[in-house]
C-alpha cells in the first residue's frame, strides 16, 4: 500500500495538480504483464524443477548405456539440485534450504541405484529403490506441504511427485526395452508435467506469502503465457540438443527424438492453422524445419565427416535464420520485442546449442553440460522477453483472471484462481506471429526480384 505521510505537507494545489498523474500511475500498474514477483517465482520453478526432468532422464539412460558422459550427466543433475537451494531460502530461510536440499539430493541417488538394479536384473534392488521412492513421495509431499501451511495439499502434493516418479521410471524403463517410441511419449509428458507441479506450487507460496510477492499471482493469464513460451522454448532446446548427440553417435532411439522434435513443431503448427488455415501452417513450418531444425541436422551430418566447408554453411544458416526470425519478432511484437534484442536471444540459442553439440563431439563432457544448463536457462529469458511484449501488445487479451466455462482446468490443485487457456492464448498470438512472417517474407522476396 502507497504511504501518504509525506505527501500531506504538499499544498493542496500541488497535491491536485498531482491526482491525474498518480491515477495513470495506478492504471499503469494494474495493467497486466508476464513480469510480475509471482511470475517471476514460478519461471525459476519452471526452469529448475524441467531440467530437473531432463537430466535425471539423461543420468539413467547414459549411464544404462555406459556412455562416456555418464558421470558429467549425473553432476550436472546434482548441481541442479545444489542450484534449487538458494530460491527455496530467499522464500522458507537457510534452514528449510537446507531441509529441502537434503531431501531432494538423496532423491537423485535413487537413479542411480535403479540404473545399477536394472542392468544386473536385480529384482530385489529395484523393490528396494522402489520403496524408497515412496518413502521420498511421502517426505518431500509433508515437506512441501508443512513449508506451504497447507496451501499445497498434502494429497495433491503426493499425487503430483507420483505421477512425476512413475513418468522419468516408465520413460527410463521403455527406453531400456526397445520401445523408442513409448520412451519418447512418455518423456513429452514427463517434461510438461514438471510446470503444472511449479504452478501449483509458486501459486501456493505466493498465497500463502502475499506481502512478500507484492500482492501478484502466478496464476494469471500473462503468467500462463509466460509458462507456456517457457515449456515450449525449453523442451526444443533440450530436443535439439539430445537429437544432435544422439544423431552423432548413431543411436537407435535418434528418429524418435525427431519425431519429439516434430511434435513440439507440431504444436505451432497446429496453432497456426486453426487460425490462418492450412496454407499458413505449411509456410510457417517450412520455415520452422527447414532454417532452423533441418540445418541443426546438417551440421552433424557434416560434422560426422569432417566437412568443415558444411560445418560453416550449417552455421551460417542458422545465424541467418536468427536474423531473420529475430526481424519477425520485432516486427510481429510491434517492437514491444526490440528487434536488435530479439536477433541477439535467437543467435545466442543457435549458438549454444551449438557449442553443446561441439563440446560433446570433441569428447568435453563436463564443458557440454556446463553449456546446455547455461542454454537451457537462456530459453526462460526468451519465454520472459516474449510473452512480456505479446502481453504489452494485447492487454486487453491477458486483463482477466477467470477461466471460460468451456477451457479445461488443468493443474494438480491449490490455486485461488483458475485461469484461461495458455494454450488458447499463445496459439492466437502466434497466429498473428505468423501472419505477420508471412508479410515480412513476400516484401523481401519482392525486393529481392
Amino acid at each position: 500500500m502507497m504511504n501518504f505521510s509525506k505527501k500531506l505537507i504538499i499544498p493542496v494545489l500541488g497535491a491536485s495538480l498531482l491526482m491525474p498523474t498518480m491515477a495513470n500511475v495506478h492504471a499503469e500498474e494494474m495493467k497486466p504483464t508476464a513480469i510480475t514477483p509471482a511470475a517471476d517465482l514460478r519461471a525459476d520453478l519452471d526452469y529448475l524443477l524441467s531440467e530437473h526432468f531432463t537430466l535425471a532422464v539423461a543420468a539413467m539412460t547414459t549411464a544404462y548405456e555406459g556412455s562416456k558422459d555418464a558421470d558429467e550427466a549425473f553432476k550436472a543433475l546434482d548441481q541442479n539440485a545444489v542450484d534449487m537451494e538458494p530460491a527455496i531460502a530467499s522464500i522458507y530461510g537457510e534452514k528449510g534450504a537446507a531441509e529441502f536440499e537434503r531431501i531432494f539430493r538423496e532423491h537423485n541417488n535413487y537413479t542411480d541405484d535403479f540404473v545399477k538394479a536394472t542392468k544386473e536384473n536385480d529384482k530385489a534392488a529395484r523393490a528396494e529403490v522402489d520403496k524408497e521412492v515412496d518413502q521420498f513421495v511421502n517426505e518431500f509431499a509433508t515437506f512441501l506441504s508443512t513449508a506451504t501451511e497447507g496451501k499445497l495439499p498434502e494429497a495433491a502434493a503426493k499425487e503430483a511427485l507420483r505421477i512425476h516418479e512413475d513418468q522419468v521410471k516408465e520413460t527410463f524403463e521403455d527406453y531400456v526395452e526397445g520401445d523408442y517410441e513409448g520412451a519418447a511419449k512418455t518423456y513429452r509428458e514427463g517434461f510438461q508435467h514438471m510446470f503444472d507441479i511449479s504452478k501449483a506450487l509458486s501459486t501456493s507460496i505466493v498465497e500463502q506469502m502475499p506481502d512478500k510477492f507484492e500482492h501478484t499471482k502466478a496464476d494469471t493469464p500473462a503468467a500462463d503465457l509466460r509458462s507456456t513460451l517457457n515449456s515450449l522454448a525449453a523442451e526444443h532446446f533440450a530436443l535439439a540438443t539430445m537429437g544432435m548427440q544422439k544423431g552423432f553417435e548413431g543411436a537407435e532411439d535418434y528418429d524418435y527424438v525427431g519425431w519429439s522434435e516434430n511434435t513440439n513443431t507440431a504444436d505451432f503448427k497446429a496453432a497456426i492453422g486453426s487460425v490462418y488455415g492450412d496454407e499458413g501452417a505449411a509456410q510457417f513450418e517450412q520455415i520452422w524445419q527447414g532454417d532452423h531444425i533441418s540445418a541443426q541436422a546438417e551440421f552433424v551430418s557434416a560434422k560426422i565427416k569432417g566437412d568443415k566447408e558444411g560445418e560453416q554453411a550449417a552455421k551460417d544458416k542458422l545465424h541467418k535464420f536468427a536474423q531473420e526470425f529475430g526481424t519477425f519478432l520485432g516486427s510481429a511484437t510491434a517492437e514491444n520485442l526490440p528487434t536488435k534484442a530479439a536477433q541477439d536471444a535467437v543467435k545466442a540459442h543457435e549458438d549454444t546449442v551449438i557449442k553443446t553439440f561441439e563440446q560433446y563431439a570433441a569428447g568435453d563432457y563436463a564443458g557440454s553440460y556446463d553449456t546446455y544448463r547455461e542454454g537451457y536457462k537462456l530459453m526462460f529469458g526468451v519465454g520472459q522477453a516474449l510473452g512480456d511484449a505479446i502481453v504489452k501488445q494485447n492487454r486487453d487479451k491477458f486483463a482477466g483472471t477467470a477461466m471460460p466455462t468451456d477451457m479445461p482446468k488443468t493443474g494438480m490443485g491449490g490455486a485461488s484462481e483458475q485461469t484461461a487457456n495458455p494454450l488458447t492464448i499463445i496459439w492466437t498470438a502466434l497466429g498473428s506471429l505468423a501472419a505477420l512472417l508471412a508479410v515480412v517474407v513476400v516484401r523481401k522476396r519482392q525486393l529481392n526480384k
